[in-house]
């Protein structure tokens, strides 16, 4: 069986709104950059004292806790998507509304070291999809939150994502002199 390849997609392929996570993801073999991104995200996590997970950048922002959370969420659906699509499955799915998910998901009741381990989890998942599928799959498209993507596209995005959400936790959350570190 041929393996899938996933060379950066087209703009015809997501809706505009995902176009910056896709500009965000590493050039590179798609496959290596998530498996690279997931090592990457779990050095940075393993150091991280327990008592930073609180810690919001501002008013009305994101924990730290609920920030790791909703990776691990949006990288599910994003998964998701890529399998139903992947499988010849063109039923129109909903979007999904991550300022309600995320205060809801219970993270901040949860350790730092759990949330990455979560991660962690739902990164070797999407791996073993990804490096599964049939070659031709990559280029199938369906119709989530309105919009036409390609497997290939969600792909793309989950890497994307993670490192936009990781730069705003390096700059935002662990620089040094913010809440207490430094």
């Amino acid at each position: 069986m041929t393996k899938p390849d996933y060379p950066r997609p087209e703009a015809s392929e997501y809706a505009p709104y995902y176009g910056r996570y896709i500009a965000q993801a590493p050039e590179g073999d798609l496959l290596a950059v998530l498996e690279r991104q997931g090592a990457d995200t779990q050095r940075l996590l393993a150091d991280l004292p327990d008592s930073r997970g609180s810690f919001a950048y501002a008013p009305g922002k994101w924990t730290l806790k609920e920030t790791l959370g909703h990776i691990a969420d949006a990288e599910r659906v994003f998964a998701y998507r890529a399998l139903r699509f992947a499988r010849g499955d063109v039923t129109p799915l909903a979007g999904f509304d991550e300022q309600t998910w995320t205060p809801n998901s219970g993270a901040g009741s949860r350790t730092v070291a759990d949330l990455a381990e979560e991660l962690r989890a739902v990164r070797a998942a999407s791996l073993a999809l990804l490096r599964h599928l049939p070659a031709e799959a990559p280029q199938r498209r369906g119709i989530a939150s309105g919009w036409e993507i390609s497997v290939r596209a969600l792909a793309w995005i989950i890497a994307g994502h993670e490192r936009h959400h990781l730069t705003i936790l390096r700059e935002r959350y662990l620089a040094a002199g913010v809440g207490g570190m430094g």
